[in-house]
């Protein structure tokens, strides 16, 4: 559905947004007080801006050209569709790494757009933007050092590794060793991001608004809005550090019985500013890395539940959640107390990376948040129904709404079977889901705008959890729902304690408890029973 508007929008966008986008970038060159920096700006704006507009209106020619007289629904079409796709994913990609900075932000954003965008686009995304991203040169690195701490990185650190170990949207990470021995991860924000952070952002607005005028139906707009709104907390190191320390400190104080499983690096304040972050170095395994978390003798399934039940706390418990739950951000490594599962097995332990971009929910978000996925969970279609109005969807988008929180359609999502919403990861399963994206495009675009912005950083940091999920499992188990069941229902009982106080409100809320105890074991028992016929029958 995108692809055959913009086929339509062609040159015309482009050049429209390259007109009224220059008119921006110019403004932001004359409000520049540093010559230099003004500098700096003529002449690296106008390339990025033509690089944009030049890539828009070649995807729509190819598509425009390409499919030009394809029967609709051949087998032809779909082959040469297919194909262009994976034209236009890498021209995106290559525009997003050689424009760096927002541009990598957006492409890390339709990674996870499923539901949305095409596959193609999706695994190109998804391969090229977590940690592959372009890195600063170090006579860069060391401007920011000396500008950011007053001394270059060799008289700041009694060891300093040129070469990044990661790099990322807005930084690259460089290994280091304090003079008192201590091994960290230095954090060294790209220089592009403030130079020219106000210039991309008006560019890209502009492209979107000018496709969105054309084709109301192609509206984009929430994901500049959105992008608008989380780059400034991004690019402030010290926020991401206090970030770092608050969500361990909720762990220990509302969740003590996850806490010692969940971790995130010591800061050295005394190391750090807004745009340069020491920690702690960690070791681990990325958390997609099956192979590396088996040969630290740790189960991926067991890394799926810590995940899930991670999250699952954050969201429906905390009300202060890390929503940027990709691959790059998670790391496994054992459970430093040594403990073992019955099988022998180590315990995982999470260790949580970036901690820039975090969302806190009221307690009316909250509550309906978590009583909307019990009821997912527990396939309750008039509770979906109430509890997705009250988040923002209407009266006519709950089941899209459901959809794509599960990646299932609708009679799937109220099916009473105990693996309801278990996606398996197949081909059929993929197709599926490109088919209703196409279909309910213009719905999609619709439900995505009226939503709340809490909730769609909600649906992002879903999309990333049930990503990690499938490089964990290729697909998804039955065992985290039940995670995100017990603990959203949890959230809902303590949610209606503490409105209301008295005894016959405590004997219902012990009733709930009781009667979710009891689903809970009757679930464990069905996917017992269901795992027990898989073996027999192999």
């Amino acid at each position: 559905m995108v692809a055959r508007s913009l086929w339509r929008a062609g040159a015309k966008v482009a050049m429209a947004a390259t007109a009224i986008g220059g008119g921006a970038a110019a403004a932001s060159i004359a409000a520049s007080d540093d010559p230099s920096m003004a500098l700096k700006l003529c002449t690296t704006v106008p390339v990025r801006l033509v690089r944009l507009s030049f890539t828009v209106a070649t995807v729509a020619f190819d598509y425009e050209y390409s499919l030009w007289r394809l029967a609709e629904g051949s087998s032809e079409r779909e082959k040469v569709k297919h194909e262009v796709h994976l034209r236009s994913a890498r021209r995106i990609q290559e525009l997003c790494f050689k424009n760096g900075g927002i541009y990598i932000k957006l492409g890390q954003h339709i990674s996870q757009l499923e539901y949305l965008v095409p596959q193609e686009y999706v695994q190109i995304m998804r391969e090229y933007m977590l940690n592959r991203c372009p890195v600063s040169p170090y006579d860069q690195v060391c401007e920011v050092v000396k500008r950011e701490l007053g001394e270059t990185p060799d008289k700041i650190f009694s060891e300093f590794n040129p070469d990044p170990i990661a790099s990322a949207s807005l930084a690259q990470v460089h290994v280091a060793r304090t003079h008192d021995g201590q091994k960290v991860a230095v954090k060294v924000q790209h220089t592009h991001m403030t130079d020219t952070a106000a210039a991309d952002h008006a560019s890209v607005a502009l492209i979107v608004n000018t496709i969105y005028r054309l084709f109301p139906s192609v509206d984009y707009r929430w994901l500049v809005d959105e992008i608008s709104e989380s780059l400034p907390k991004e690019l402030d190191f010290l926020g991401e550090a206090r970030n770092s320390e608050k969500c361990l400190d909720n762990f220990r104080k509302l969740s003590p019985h996850i806490a010692d499983y969940v971790y995130a690096p010591k800061v050295y304040w005394n190391l750090s500013t807004s745009k340069l972050l020491t920690m702690e170095f960690m070791d681990g395994a990325q958390i997609n890395d099956v192979r590396a978390i088996q040969r630290l003798g740790i189960q991926p399934s067991e890394v799926a539940k810590l995940v899930s039940h991670t999250f699952a706390e954050m969201i429906y418990k905390h009300g202060f959640v890390h929503c940027d739950p990709h691959a790059a951000n998670l790391l496994v490594r054992p459970l430093p107390s040594g403990r073992r599962s019955i099988c022998g097995k180590r315990k995982p332990q999470l260790v949580l990376l970036d901690h820039g971009l975090y969302k806190v929910l009221d307690s009316n978000i909250r509550f309906n948040y978590a009583a909307l996925w019990k009821a997912l969970i527990f396939s309750d279609a008039e509770a979906i129904k109430e509890n997705s109005k009250k988040l923002g969807a209407g009266e006519d988008l709950y089941a899209l709404f459901a959809g794509i929180l599960t990646m299932k359609p609708w009679n799937r999502v109220v099916d009473p079977a105990v693996d309801h919403l278990v996606i398996q990861g197949t081909d059929d399963e993929r197709s599926e889901l490109q088919m209703y994206a196409s279909q309910y495009f213009p719905q999609i675009s619709e439900l995505l705008r009226k939503l709340p912005r809490v909730i769609l950083l909600m649906l992002k940091t879903n999309d990333c959890l049930r990503a990690v999920n499938n490089s964990l499992l290729q697909g998804s188990s039955l065992e985290t729902f039940l995670i995100i069941g017990k603990v959203s229902s949890e959230a809902v009982i303590e949610a209606k304690l503490a409105e209301n106080k008295s005894f016959a409100c405590w004997l219902n809320v012990w009733l709930d408890e009781v009667m979710l105890e009891a689903r809970i074991f009757t679930l464990q028992l069905a996917l017992w029973l269901l795992n027990l016929k898989k073996t027999l029958l192999w």
